[in-house]
């Protein structure tokens, strides 16, 4: 793992070490954060190993906070414990799993989106603009620290719509799809994040206008294009291993 500085959900940069002065859970959602954006940004490659004792030492912080991350990322997905060996990144999700999220983004986003337009408050809807104001500052940098970081703004960003559509249940399932860990961890292409920028403003200009059908017209459009921005890399990755398997 990288000892380069390292970020929390897009919004700072940490040098190194975790600031001091922290409790227990804040310090766990820290580098839980930190973990996140490593593996958005490709900082963490697939299929290596990380180590509590390691991690430790990297960020300047005891073990305990360090394995609580790593419990709670297990338990979703996000890496796989090794006995007597620490933990293991998985590989990239295959181009079955892909589609079959796809899919389940298409039943589940756009009815988000409309119940957004129809349930979101004025606070809720000004969070979603400074989400893309974050977005838009980030899309300017470069680097593999900033795409990672896009894309953990990108996944609040979904978030927040499903949040204000106030249905738990569709918040939920989306949550436990890991969709933006996963799809970001495909490749860095910095055109995935300008193109993402003017379909999100689309949704966001729906949810403001009180128009449920545009909104969940948007978000579609948006799921579509972001899966065939995707499906792009699934066939080139193809085109230069034809023994690749898609399982």
């Amino acid at each position: 793992m990288d000892d380069e500085a390292m970020s929390g959900r897009g919004r700072r940069a940490v040098p190194g070490a975790m600031p001091p002065g922290r409790s227990r859970g804040r310090l766990a959602d820290e580098v839980y954060d930190t973990l996140l954006g490593q593996l958005m940004s490709l900082r963490i490659e697939p299929g290596s190993r990380v180590t509590i004792d390691v991690l430790a030492r990297e960020l300047g912080v005891s073990q305990t906070p360090i394995r609580d991350a790593l419990n709670r990322m297990e338990a979703e997905g996000l890496v796989v414990r090794v006995p007597h060996a620490g933990y293991r990144i998985p590989p990239q999700i295959t181009r079955h799993r892909f589609e079959d999220m796809l899919e389940v983004r298409l039943l589940l986003e756009p009815a988000a989106a409309r119940r957004s337009a129809e349930r979101a408050s004025l606070e809720q809807v000004a969070g979603l603009r400074r989400m893309l104001e974050e977005m838009a500052e980030l899309q300017g940098g470069s680097g593999l620290l900033a795409y990672g970081a896009f894309g953990l703004r990108d996944a609040a960003f979904h978030d927040l719509v499903a949040l204000s559509a106030e249905n738990q249940v569709i918040r939920e399932a989306l949550a436990r799809l890991h969709s933006h860990v996963h799809l970001f961890r495909l490749h860095h292409d910095t055109q995935v994040t300008h193109l993402a920028m003017a379909e999100h403003e689309d949704v966001v200009a729906a949810i403001a206008a009180r128009d449920p059908d545009a909104a969940a017209y948007a978000m579609r459009r948006h799921i579509l294009r972001s899966g065939e921005r995707f499906r792009r890399l699934f066939d080139e990755v193809k085109d230069a291993d034809p023994m690749t398997v898609e399982g």
